[in-house]
C-alpha cells in the first residue's frame, strides 16, 4: 500500500487549492525523479512532463519549469536573465522549496521562488508535475502553470538554427 501522507504534498495541495485548482494527485509505488520515469508511470510523453528545476541566478535561487524533452542551456538562458546560471545544491533546492530533488512541486514553498516557464510546454494540452514528493504527480494546462506560479514564459533552450 503506498503511503498518501506526507507534509510538503499537503503544501502543494493547499497551494493549489489557494488557486483555485483540486487535481487528483497520483502516488506511485516507486518514486519517478526523472521526466523519463515519470512519463512512463504516468503513460504520456516525456515533454509532457513540467521538470521543476532549481538553480542559482547569481547565487539566489530560481525554479526553471522545463519540458522533460529539454535540456536547459543554463549558459544561454543566463544570458536572456542577465546573470549566470549554476545548477543548485540539494541545500539550496531543500531551503527555498521545502521539497527535495526529484519532487520539487511549482507551488506549495516557504516563500516565493522567482519561476521561469518553458515555452516549449505550450504544445501540450495536460502536463504533469511533481506535487511535493518524488513519488507524486499531478496534472494542469500550460496556463494554469503560469498563473499559478507567477511565472515568465521563455525559451530554455536557444532556437534552433
Amino acid at each position: 500500500m503506498v503511503n498518501t501522507e506526507h507534509p510538503a504534498v499537503d503544501r502543494v495541495r493547499a497551494a493549489l487549492a489557494e488557486h483555485g485548482l483540486n487535481p487528483e494527485i497520483t502516488w506511485f509505488e516507486v518514486g519517478t525523479p526523472t521526466a523519463a520515469a515519470a512519463a512512463e508511470a504516468i503513460g504520456t510523453t516525456v515533454g509532457a512532463i513540467a521538470n521543476s528545476l532549481v538553480f542559482a541566478l547569481d547565487g539566489a535561487p530560481i525554479l526553471v519549469m522545463t519540458s522533460g524533452a529539454h535540456r536547459v542551456d543554463t549558459d544561454w538562458l543566463g544570458e536572456r536573465l542577465g546573470g549566470a546560471i549554476e545548477r543548485a545544491s540539494k541545500d539550496l533546492v531543500k531551503d527555498a522549496t521545502g521539497q527535495t530533488i526529484g519532487g520539487v512541486a511549482p507551488v506549495g514553498h516557504p516563500a516565493p521562488v522567482r519561476t521561469y516557464i518553458d515555452t516549449a510546454l505550450r504544445d501540450y494540452d495536460v502536463l504533469w508535475a511533481a506535487a511535493g514528493h518524488a513519488h507524486t504527480v499531478f496534472p494542469l494546462s500550460y496556463d494554469e502553470l503560469v498563473r499559478i506560479t507567477g511565472g515568465t514564459e521563455v525559451e530554455v533552450v536557444p532556437p534552433a538554427q
